[in-house]
Order: C-alpha cells, then structure tokens, then sequence
C-alpha cells in the first residue's frame, strides 16, 4: 500500500506533537506506520526526520537511526517474547545500542517501568503474568527505553477495556510533556483521536482525504468520508437525536482502486458528478483544512440526508 502514500511525511525532533492517523481497517494505516520505520520497505516517496530522508538510508545508517524511531504495537501480548522477563525486554534496546550495562543497566530498566507506572519488582515477571494494559505499559517503557523522539502508536488502545485506554493515553500524554515526543498516533476511534492529537489525517484506500487541526476537522469536516466518520462516534447524551450516516457498499480493494475519486462509489455528496468519476481530487486548503475533494466547499454540518442515512439516539 506504500504505492498508494506518495506524500512527503515530515517530523522535526524534539516535536511534542501528536498526528493522529485515522480510518477504517484495511485502508492502510499500520502500512504507513511500519512504512516509515523501514519495518517494510516503501515503493514511493519520503520520509524526513530533521531533513533526513529515512527512505534513502543505508542498512548500516538506519541501524544508527533506530534510536530515535520506535513503536507501540496494537498487540500488547504478542509484541512480548514470551520467553523472556519483562526485564530482559525492556533491557534489549538498551544492550543492542549500547547504552547501559551491568548496574546501570538494572538501574535504568527499573526506572523505566516505574516511569510507565509499574513496579520494579516486575522485572523478573514473564508477559502472560500481567493485564493488559499493564502489557502495553511495558511495551512503552521498551519504546521508551533507547530514547527515541518519534513513537509510532498503532492503535495501542483498541485492546483495552474504556477505563485502561483513558490510563494509556493520559500515560503517552505525560511522557509527551516531560520527554519532547512525537506521536504517529493510529487509530479508527475519533473520540481516542480527539484525546490525543494535536493535528489528524484521515485516511481512505491508502490516501489522505482530509488533515488539519484536530477541533476543526472533527467540528466542521469537509469531505464525505471524515463526516460519515464522526456520525459514528456515540452521543453521550442520550437526550439529543443525530445523524448516523451508514456508507452504501464495501470499500473498493486497494490494488485496484476506482478511477477518479476513490470515495465516489460510496460518495453521499449532493454535488457528486461524472467529474468525480473520472477526476482525481487532489488536497487543497478549504476553511483551514486539506481535503481532496471537488466540491468541499458546501455546508458539511447540515448535509443532504443520503438513501442510506438512518437516524439514531
């Protein structure tokens, strides 16, 4: 899918910012998180950390870059070795680069864990003897461990019941404000997004459709896609009536993508025309956001009700 992300992707280090990357499964966000960590190799474009094009590294040169570049994988048991103490994982990183040993090594494994929220007793426990959450806290304290200035999160909290996720993320939240980092933070939930990120892209069949500043997006959206998106998100309020848009069709396959604009086929736009058919929209600034879309200038909060629209509490 990294043939369908041509797009420059650019974080400055130390950054403390958040860029929350959003859609529904399979249209390729896990591919553009393990993409720019070289995880799988990119067919297209670059990847700039500091001016540095990751994509254009050597194995040697990206060896050296791995430091500043981790991951939290969605998994929280089977990122673990199941094989190995909590210790002896969290302590991996730091072996491989050479950044503590003997004492000094026990030392900094133990204060990463209590940094995570975890005792240090638990070093010597294996994955299966924790929760969940407290599985994904160890996995960020790994991250962590080699001191890194972008994580990528992919969908660390889809897992977790509601009361460890709100944990997790104020957990990212602080770590963010004490250490200078950078999020690529993954998801399909906007109400987990709009807790975390500073700025979102939302994704469909392997390309941006929208990106800008999180409150503008998720209060005034502009394409088609992002508003069917947010009349997903449940209304805490079970007094107020919305709109619940439910999109027609399955998303098309991502190898053979329709011609024009990929959403037309599920389009409710009221403006949808043959342009849209045979047209591909490119991303443009339309009311502080950019959206690929041809007709984004309309009134995305009062849009036509669609056939396959149904109103819901």
């Amino acid at each position: 899918r990294s043939t369908l992300f041509p797009y420059t992707t650019l974080f400055r280090s130390p950054y403390s910012e958040t860029l929350g990357l959003v859609g529904e499964s399979g249209c390729g966000k896990t591919s553009v998180g393990r993409t720019l960590l070289r995880l799988q190799e990119p067919t297209a474009g670059q990847a700039l950390l500091d001016g540095e094009d990751l994509f254009a590294l050597e194995p040697r040169e990206l060896r050296r870059r791995r430091r500043r570049m981790q991951m939290v994988f969605q998994d929280p048991y089977g990122s673990l070795n199941p094989r190995l103490t909590i210790g002896d994982s969290v302590a991996e990183g730091l072996e491989i680069h050479k950044l503590a040993r003997g004492p000094d090594l026990k030392a900094r494994v133990s204060q990463l864990l209590e940094e995570v929220g975890l005792d240090r007793s638990y070093a010597t426990r294996y994955p299966h003897e924790f929760s969940g959450g407290q599985r994904q806290r160890i996995g960020i304290a790994r991250a962590l461990a080699v001191e890194p200035d972008l994580i990528v999160c992919d969908e660390p909290v889809s897992a977790l019941d509601v009361s460890v996720q709100a944990q997790v993320l104020n957990l990212l939240i602080e770590l963010q404000a004490a250490r200078g980092l950078a999020y690529l933070f993954i998801a399909h939930d906007l109400a987990v997004v709009r807790q975390i990120a500073h700025r979102v892209a939302v994704m469909y069949l392997g390309r941006i459709v929208e990106t800008g500043a999180t409150e503008t997006i998720l209060a005034e959206p502009k394409h088609p896609y992002t508003i069917a998106l947010r009349s997903a998100v449940p209304e805490p309020d079970p007094t107020k009536q919305k709109q619940r848009i439910v999109l027609a069709g399955d998303p098309p396959s991502p190898a053979t993508p329709p011609s024009g604009c990929p959403f037309h086929p599920r389009c409710f736009h009221p403006k949808k025309d043959q342009r849209c058919e045979v047209e591909r929209p490119e991303l443009r600034v339309v009311g502080g956001v950019r959206v690929a879309c041809h007709y984004a200038e309309w009134d995305a909060t009062a849009p036509t009700k669609p056939m396959h629209a149904q109103e819901t509490a």
